[in-house]
């Protein structure tokens, strides 16, 4: 490689050739793609004022190279080949800087295109300052791949943070993959390294390829930030943008803070978007996001749930993770379609009324190497001591939550979601695995904090913060924490001392209940307070009453098959229970399929068994669970006080002899209640009195031993649908109603009058 010396005698040739050997070094190092400061050697350059002007092109396979003025189109000068890699340099007869175009030829053509380096920086000194104390809230609107237009030209801007990297190049369908070819700026002050590419576009797959701290080629990483995903198995971010949408659900954003308060009836579907159905047809493909905007939507809106939950839709690279292990924090999966797609599947939800809501997981993130693992060739989003930052249940790396940018990254990722998607709120994933440094480790395998404890001091403050800014900025926006242990107000706000969440799942109400479900009534009677006992902590949180995914996975059958006795015995078990979830206090969530009485275990590789609607029995528990959900809707004494002590009265709550309990549902007119009876041994008991507060007529709502539902039709007594109130005291109450109580059944009786 020859550089020689400039011919000015303004400098001493010694200084001439110091600089005309750093400059050698530097080529050295851009061929060899170990150079750390790229824009230094490459592009436009010039010595010092009133000094020639000269370019730099670092060209792989270019046989000849012109520089072309951008504004007259006149050839400015030819470039010197002066390394046999490409390396091109051009001296020009200007001393003034100018926009300039590159013209190559090729073996095979010759091409005319801008120069990456001959533009500025890309993020401005607020984005750096913020980035840099990790207080940068949108910071996913500079990070990631964003189409913009510098100086005229169309191109994207690529932004990464790596701070201990020794450098980092963006690869893609824009420079064949070489990562020679666009070497980025480090911006010192953040650790972020930039660079924007004319003439790449939308569409268009991406990398970054990474030296760590010691030289080290690292595995090709995908964008933290990226907005897009290939579909797996191939890994490439896709460049996107944070496009606009022309969102038409005004209504449902006017009145979005009724649907999610302590008062609204919340009733959840979860729902796992790639086994809800799929087109067995055509290589039993996934539904689209339009597709399930036009058949999963009018299913739930008909069937009257409220929400929509769905298990992680985050980009992740394996089908059975179900989306818990996600790569991709800002990208919906291309699995179902692109980013446009998904965000017309939630405007559909909201124009037909439903919330939707994204399972979202920060408590730990997988180790395949294109992910966030070892980013720069450090630890740099999870920790360094696998006492901290390994997961050993699930074989996951645990975020650093201590470290600000890491926080502020998924911060960050809380709002981009509630931001550009308009979604509902968030349940937070393995909340408890967050909480507890100790969680599912033995002594030894885990370090205590600062003060000696358990308690993860850096996940709660994330969590305070990350509710405290949802619930700050984005009206009637709500967050579900998934915590299985006793750790105090979790649903409390953070100014009272708690954690923050809108609601908790109550783990331990469907661990009880089902373990009372499962046992053949005539045991009943000695397990009778499992469905009792969690009405002693009912209002301790805002709970939500989960039979998730959960439930239905990893051998432990479906909830169907969870219940004792011959078919007809199975299904009126799970109508009772679901009639008693539905009158029990909480908020309500029921896994997909659970709704018609799935008999299979849930398996995430294929549709649900929809077939089952042709039989009479399963038809009549989806009939059922609709019929529920529409009470719980419409009849306010059910939803009204789900998180208050003043809608419930138990009426009845030791009858173990029996398995009967009997209960009072209120709300703000205190004339307007509903009674809940549930029976769960198999024969009508006749003449079974209960108490209520009030005179009147007592109407029907639901029946789930009812002859529609599949039941028996054992009548109640009374006249049709309504039983009145006799003045005999009962249970302590001054009127009673003369029952016959169903086998295997749950009865809502209305006040009516």
């Amino acid at each position: 490689m020859q550089v020689t010396p400039t011919n000015d005698t303004r400098e001493a040739p010694a200084a001439d050739e110091a600089r005309a050997a750093a400059l050698r070094a530097g080529i050295e190092a851009i061929v060899r793609a170990d150079h750390g400061d790229p824009f230094g050697i490459l592009g436009m350059h010039q010595e010092g004022e009133g000094r020639p002007v000269e370019v730099r092109c670092f060209m792989p396979g270019a046989v000849r190279l012109w520089i072309v003025d951008r504004a007259s189109g006149d050839v400015a000068g030819e470039a010197e080949k002066v390394h046999d890699e490409g390396f091109f340099l051009a001296r020009l007869d200007r001393t003034q800087r100018f926009a300039y175009r590159l013209r190559v030829e090729f073996p095979l053509a010759t091409m005319e295109f801008e120069d990456a380096y001959r533009f500025g920086t890309v993020l401005g000194e607020l984005d750096i300052h913020l980035l840099g104390e990790g207080t940068h809230l949108r910071a996913y609107e500079r990070l990631g791949a964003h189409p913009r237009e510098m100086d005229g030209v169309q191109g994207v801007a690529f932004a990464v943070w790596a701070p201990n990297a020794r450098r980092v190049a963006v690869v893609g369908d824009f420079c064949e993959w070489d990562g020679r070819r666009l070497p980025m700026r480090k911006r010192v002050e953040a650790g972020v390294w930039e660079i924007f590419v004319p003439g790449a576009q939308v569409g268009q797959r991406y990398k970054y390829e990474i030296k760590g701290p010691h030289g080290e080629m690292l595995p090709l990483k995908s964008d933290p930030v990226a907005f897009q995903a290939e579909m797996r198995p191939a890994t490439a971010s896709v460049v996107h943008g944070l496009a606009k949408f022309d969102w038409q659900d005004q209504e449902w954003m006017r009145r979005r803070a009724e649907t999610s308060s302590r008062e609204a009836p919340i009733s959840i579907y979860e729902v796992h978007l790639g086994s809800w159905a799929r087109v067995p047809e055509e290589d039993n493909r996934y539904l689209t996001y339009d597709e399930l905007a036009a058949r999963l939507v009018p299913y739930v809106k008909e069937m009257g749930f409220t929400h929509i939950e769905m298990l992680p839709i985050t980009e992740h690279p394996f089908d059975g993770s179900w989306g818990y292990q996600p790569i991709g924090l800002y990208a919906p999966t291309s699995r179902h379609g692109s980013p446009e797609d998904f965000k017309r599947f939630v405007d559909t939800c909201h124009r037909e009324g439903i919330g939707v809501l994204l399972d979202w997981v920060p408590a730990h993130f997988p180790t395949d190497p294109h992910g966030l693992g070892w980013f720069d060739g450090t630890h740099l989003y999870e920790h360094a001591d696998p006492r901290q930052g390994y997961h050993q249940d699930w074989n996951t790396l645990i975020y650093n939550l201590g470290r600000r940018e890491v926080s502020n990254f998924l911060l960050g990722n809380a709002l981009f979601w509630l931001d550009q998607y308009r979604l509902d709120g968030l349940r937070v994933d393995a909340v408890a695995s967050m909480l507890y440094l100790d969680y599912s480790r033995k002594e030894g395998e885990w370090i205590p904090n600062q003060f000696g404890g358990r308690e993860n001091l850096e996940s709660i403050a994330f969590l305070k913060r990350m509710n405290e800014l949802t619930y700050g900025s984005h009206q009637g926006a709500m967050t579900v924490a998934e915590e299985s242990t006793a750790w105090p107000a979790v649903s409390k706000p953070t100014y009272l001392g708690g954690l923050g969440f809108g609601y908790k799942w109550n783990m331990g109400w469907m661990h009880d209940t089902l373990n009372f479900m499962s046992k053949d009534p005539v045991h009943r009677r000695y397990h009778h307070h499992d469905m009792t006992f969690g009405l002693i902590y009912q209002f301790t949180e805002n709970f939500v009453l989960p039979l998730s995914h959960d439930e239905v996975v990893h051998g432990k059958g479906s909830l169907i098959n969870k219940m004792p006795g011959d078919d007809w015995q199975k299904f009126a078990n799970l109508r009772a229970y679901y009639g008693f979830m539905f009158g029990h206090p909480g908020k309500k969530l029921l896994f997909m399929g659970c709704e018609f009485a799935q008999w299979r275990e849930w398996n995430h590789n294929q549709s649900l068994d929809w077939h089952l609607l042709d039989d009479p029995m399963n038809r009549g528990v989806r009939d059922l669970m609709r019929r529920l959900n529409h009470a719980y809707r419409e009849l306010k004494p059910l939803h009204e006080f789900d998180c208050d002590p003043a809608g419930f009265e138990w009426i009845e709550g030791n009858d173990s002899q029996n398995s009967v309990y009997a209960f009072l549902r209120k709300g703000r007119d205190p004339e307007h209640a509903v009674v809940v009876v549930s029976s769960f041994t198999p024969m009508p008991r006749e003449g079974y009195r209960i108490g209520v507060p009030l005179p009147g007529t007592y109407r029907v709502v639901v029946n789930t031993d009812a002859a529609e539902f599949g039941g028996s039709g054992t009548p109640l007594g009374g006249e049709g649908d309504t039983v009145t109130a006799e003045e005999v005291t009962w249970h302590g109450r001054p009127y009673s109603l003369n029952l016959t109580l169903p086998p295997l059944g749950t009865v809502f009786l209305e006040r009516v009058g």
